[in-house]
């Protein structure tokens, strides 16, 4: 029951904070973050939507500075919450899980609002930010694939989603750390929570609805089963297709003199090679 209340309790917040977002597009038009308009649009999670997150979240990011709340506090809240998810799920509780990994990717977003509000941004706490993030992935993918140990399919599933966010964000900071303008792609790592927390939210309603009209055992799971699906497919292609423009662009940036002096060397290694083959031959 309490799984099934956990879900439905994330169920009424969406519908919420959707009614009130569209109240207030309709009063003063839509709300406008610099960190949205960065990212750019994703064909799976769109630029109103993200634009809605942050207008919901921004009240508490205020709350939180006016009580005196770090952006590092509110990041190590976020790798307790993931934590707490991760054992959630592990122990098959997808509802709790779900909300509680939600805080968890919150809180991701509150840190940096409350950096920004306060001047207090700095690289370490980037760095901060973004271990944690990858340490939090990792916990919900880790809860999920104890949780389904004893299924083959899922198991690999699991490991390939973990492995295709690992990679999208590894291409991200690759590209970042050689200074490339790599394609935004798809799933980053707002689209996957939202995905991931939809999925693990969905497996309490589908228990439910196999227990009352007793339908076939596949059904309580199939909701993860198709969210991990599509974080393993377009993660996966998506990491593969940044990491091809970097090295396109990287490919591209090569200094035309210095393929001019390799090839001017390599000419002359060939005359000097001619010159000893045929002095050899006259010998």
């Amino acid at each position: 029951m309490l799984d099934l209340a956990c879900s439905s309790a994330l169920a009424a917040l969406a519908v919420a904070v959707t009614i009130a977002y569209a109240v207030r597009v309709s009063r003063r038009g839509a709300a406008r973050f610099a960190r949205v308009d960065r990212a750019g649009r994703s064909p799976l999670l769109g630029r109103s939507a993200m634009q809605m997150g942050y207008w919901a979240m921004r009240p508490v990011a205020l709350a939180l500075v006016a009580v005196g709340v770090s952006a590092n506090a509110i990041s190590w809240a976020s790798l307790a919450l993931a934590a707490a998810a991760g054992a959630s799920l592990a122990a098959g509780r997808f509802g709790l899980g779900a909300a509680l990994s939600l805080a968890s990717s919150s809180c991701d977003a509150l840190d940096g609002m409350i950096a920004r509000e306060t001047a207090t941004a700095s690289e370490s706490g980037e760095v901060l930010d973004a271990t944690i993030d990858r340490y939090a992935e990792l916990l919900f993918f880790g809860g999920v694939a104890v949780q389904v140990r004893q299924s083959p399919s899922l198991l690999v599933l699991t490991l390939a989603a973990a492995a295709g966010a690992i990679m999208v964000s590894y291409a991200t900071a690759k590209a970042e750390s050689l200074q490339v303008d790599a394609p935004r792609g798809a799933m980053r790592r707002p689209e996957r929570a939202v995905y991931l927390v939809l999925g693990a939210a969905l497996v309490p309603v589908a228990a439910a609805a196999r227990a009352r009209w007793g339908l076939p055992s596949w059904v309580e799971q199939a909701p993860l089963a198709a969210v991990l699906t599509l974080v393993a497919v377009v993660g996966n292609a998506s990491a593969v297709g940044r990491l091809a423009a970097v090295a396109r662009e990287l490919s591209a940036r090569r200094d035309p003199d210095a393929d001019r002096t390799v090839a001017s060397s390599r000419s002359t290694d060939g005359v000097a090679a001619v010159s000893s083959d045929a002095g050899s031959a006259c010998r």
